[in-house]
């Protein structure tokens, strides 16, 4: 896997900036939730693809849903995303379910439990 170059950095953290700024206020489909957020962008080195990374807060079907909604509407993200920045190429988005922030959450709670066992236990 090659190192990103500083441009590739910053192509990747002006997509994802915008790319959320996007989801947030401009998509008006009922499938996306509004606890969506974009974690992370990868974009190629020649601009012709992009992986986004989204986390959906809420269960399993308003995942799948945000995740159709956002695939259907790729063509229209692109095209504001074209608008707004200035590339060479506009590159075809790939949506992606990070269940990265759920499992931080629940590895958590599963802490939390642990500890307060250990100290019921010892009192």
């Amino acid at each position: 896997m090659r190192k990103n170059s500083v441009k590739n950095t910053r192509i990747n953290g002006e997509v994802q900036r915008e790319l959320a700024e996007i989801i947030r206020g401009e998509i008006k489909d009922p499938r996306i939730a509004m606890m969506t957020s974009v974690v992370a962008v990868e974009v190629a080195p020649d601009l012709k693809t992009c992986k986004a990374w989204i986390s959906v807060l809420g269960d399993e079907t308003s995942q799948a849903d945000t995740l159709a909604g956002l695939e259907s509407a790729e063509g229209y993200i692109r095209s504001l995303l074209a608008k707004k920045i200035n590339l060479r190429n506009t590159p075809q988005i790939a949506f992606i379910l990070d269940q990265s922030i759920a499992y931080g959450v629940n590895m958590s709670k599963k802490i939390d439990e642990v500890i307060g066992r250990e100290k019921a236990d010892s009192e």
